[in-house]
């Protein structure tokens, strides 16, 4: 993709736009629009040429007409994935004056935009101007984006084995492995372990992120007894919620005796739920912990008596660094990763996280499974 000019005329030429439509009149109208501006143009006549015509043309952009008769025009737009967010070109309808309604429907559907007749070349060519430069810019961005997650994934991974060792060392010393240590010494030493452990469990949610918005998450389901792995998480948490006198109650339910899932990141999103109630919730304290079984899915709930989330700042919860005006109650370091790394493992199972304040106090976080039908 040549971006070499800052001109849009030159950035733009020979940008390939196919033409949906059965309507001879309107393709050769709109073609010759379109090639004086330098486009290139291909035209079929139906939604199933359209399919099959988009893999090998790889058009910048669709233009397809609401009218085409026999067929779901707005189906059809959602199988192209239209949009700038979506993996296929964005997708501009083709709507007749007479039917205004045409326009709203292709919008819903995913479409970018409308073009109406009678075609007025200046209009036209400013609208699609616009939507070729946003994608061209999202593009770019997308690049940046993923030469940015290299490089901060290779530099988290350069730190990580050195921070280790770091770790590693320190416990020696302040275990008197190597010869005894004063008190002193010893509250210096205890400092850099917890110190460095901090910096080790932000680097690994860095690489954990990094993965995951690379799309190399893969997932790798096996046959899982989802109330053995909820007990083991509850056990697990409960020794760090004693040593801040709470304690995590397992209110047990129902739940389906198997379900194929990556156990691993599913206790990872388990652990990470627990472990956010009992830093945000204060001395003292009982965690509840509640699971369900309804139709088609199950869900298991995480309920801490923390002040809950401010109605303003939810949807920082599950941003990558996105944290809150809520603190930790006894000081512990929060990331600001744990969460958006959780919703990315939900997402990817067809799952869901989602999180709300209780009328009675603290936060519950929700996450939800599908089950097999």
């Amino acid at each position: 993709m040549n971006t070499g000019s800052s001109h849009p005329g030159l950035r733009l030429k020979n940008r390939k736009i196919l033409i949906v439509a059965d309507d001879r009149a309107k393709v050769l109208n709109l073609t010759d629009i379109l090639a004086s501006e330098g486009y290139k143009v291909e035209a079929v006549k139906s939604g199933a040429a359209a399919i099959d015509c988009t893999p090998r043309y790889e058009p910048d952009l669709i233009l397809l007409d609401a009218e085409l008769p026999g067929e779901n025009v707005f189906e059809l737009c959602r199988m192209f994935k239209p949009g700038y967010e979506g993996a296929g070109p964005p997708v501009i309808f083709i709507a007749s004056d007479s039917d205004p309604s045409a326009a709203l429907d292709g919008l819903a559907a995913g479409g970018v935009d409308y073009l109406s007749k009678p075609f007025r070349r200046q209009e036209i060519l400013a609208r699609i101007r616009v939507h070729l430069l946003n994608r061209l810019r999202l593009a770019q961005l997308s690049r940046k984006d993923k030469a940015k997650n290299r490089v901060l994934s290779m530099a988290a991974h350069d730190l990580r084995n050195p921070l280790v060792s770091i770790r590693a060392l320190t416990n020696l010393l302040r275990t008197g492995a190597v010869g005894s240590v004063t008190l002193e010494q010893r509250d210096v030493l205890d400092t850099v372990y917890d110190a460095s452990q901090s910096m080790l469990d932000l680097i690994n949610d860095l690489l954990e992120v990094s993965v995951l918005e690379t799309g190399e998450m893969k997932l790798n389901p096996t046959p899982t007894l989802l109330a053995e792995l909820v007990a083991a998480s509850v056990k697990l948490n409960n020794a760090t919620a004693e040593k801040k006198g709470s304690r995590i109650l397992w209110q047990s339910g129902k739940l389906p005796s198997e379900l194929s899932l990556d156990k691993p990141k599913i206790r990872q999103v388990l652990n990470n739920l627990l472990d956010n109630a009992i830093k945000f919730s204060p001395s003292g304290s009982t965690i509840t912990v509640a699971t369900e079984l309804a139709p088609g899915h199950c869900s298991i709930m995480v309920r801490d008596q923390g002040p809950g989330i401010p109605m303003n700042e939810r949807t920082r919860l599950f941003q990558d660094f996105g944290r809150t005006s809520v603190k930790p109650t006894g000081d512990e370091p929060s990331t600001g990763l744990g969460l958006s790394i959780c919703h990315r493992i939900m997402l990817a199972h067809q799952g869901s996280i989602r999180a709300e304040s209780l009328p009675t106090g603290g936060a519950e976080f929700r996450i939800t499974l599908p089950l097999p039908s």
